[in-house]
């Protein structure tokens, strides 16, 4: 499913406008990332939580010409499922 689907079933199961249920997913992901910007933590029980992983510095290698590159240090948003959704997609398989 991606961001259009999502409004899509927003705006059939809820009877809203397509544009009412684009503003509310817009505003909710808007508000997810905010929070990350922030350096906060997001958790939604029963489906999964939202953090940003410091990663450090190291010397990597280009995998085209094999040359040595420095990559510098970053931050990445990182999502771990929770015990319910697992256990509900392990489920079905």
């Amino acid at each position: 499913m991606n961001k259009s689907e999502l409004v899509e079933a927003l705006s059939n199961i809820r009877g809203l406008s397509y544009k009412n249920s684009e503003g509310i997913v817009n505003l909710i992901f808007d508000s997810m990332a905010e929070t990350l910007v922030q350096g906060d933590r997001i958790e939604i029980r029963g489906f999964g939580s939202f953090v940003v992983k410091d990663y450090k510095p190291y010397t990597g290698r280009n995998p085209k010409t094999g040359e040595l590159i420095d990559v510098k240090a970053k931050k990445l948003p990182f999502f771990k499922v929770g015990k319910e959704l697992r256990e509900m997609v392990d489920d079905q398989a």
